[in-house]
């Protein structure tokens, strides 16, 4: 008979209405100084280290180009989380982004598959929960790992060196990535369950970390820090 591991950590539209004119280069520290009152709001320069036009967007975009964006070279996330996407239609490699900067396409992504976004959707985060359990086979059956509140930089030092075929987020908003210290393939959890790898992005069922994701509402910075 399979046993299950359990890991807990008990540490109890159109797109163009939501687009602004282009504009010239603007200091991205002084308007990280001077946030909008809106939930989401994020910056897009079609040049590195935010040079170029400057697009704003506060909701959600299925085509860049359509939006009259040539090009993503930079991002500066004001209000989040976002999800950024490889292809248009939120489809393909998906980009997980908190509050911060992010002055080139390597500081959202470290597959190095593709340097393309081209479209965006906020993510909203309603719950200070966390929750997770993924499965090692389809239809969550098989060996699971379940993580309460807490960030898993690596599921084989918790004794799990399973594939992940299958997830229920109980609570909260997660990102998943392929490979342990949260590299590969970035994956978006939100509450509901996910029968199969396919059903949130993944071509092959492999899983290795997992990290909440974070919501000025919950936490002071909206962003996730690797040191405690």
């Amino acid at each position: 008979m399979m046993k299950d591991w359990l890991f807990i950590a008990a540490i109890t539209s159109s797109h163009l209405s939501w687009f602004t004119m282009a504009t010239d280069h603007q200091n991205p520290t002084s308007k990280q100084q001077n946030p909008a009152s809106s939930t989401f709001k994020l910056n897009i320069y079609e040049q590195e280290n935010f040079q170029g036009r400057c697009h704003e967007l506060t909701g959600p975009c299925t085509n860049l180009q359509e939006a009259g964006v040539e090009k993503v070279g930079s991002i500066l996330v004001l209000c989040g989380p976002w999800v950024g996407y490889e292809q248009p239609g939120c489809k393909g490699e998906q980009y997980v982004l908190e509050k911060g900067e992010y002055p080139r396409w390597d500081a959202w992504t470290n597959s190095r598959r593709s340097d393309c976004i081209f479209s965006f959707r906020p993510v909203k985060v309603d719950s200070q929960e966390h929750k997770i359990m993924l499965y090692e086979n389809p239809n969550f059956a098989g060996k699971k790992i379940e993580i309460v509140d807490d960030d898993v930089p690596s599921f084989h030092a918790h004794g799990y060196q399973e594939k992940v075929s299958s997830v229920r987020v109980q609570s909260g908003t997660w990102v998943a990535y392929q490979y342990p210290g949260y590299r590969g393939y970035q994956y978006l959890f939100e509450k509901g369950e996910y029968k199969e790898n396919t059903e949130f992005g993944a071509q092959v069922p492999q899983i290795q970390s997992v990290r909440r994701i974070r919501d000025m509402q919950w936490h002071q910075k909206g962003s996730f820090h690797t040191s405690n």
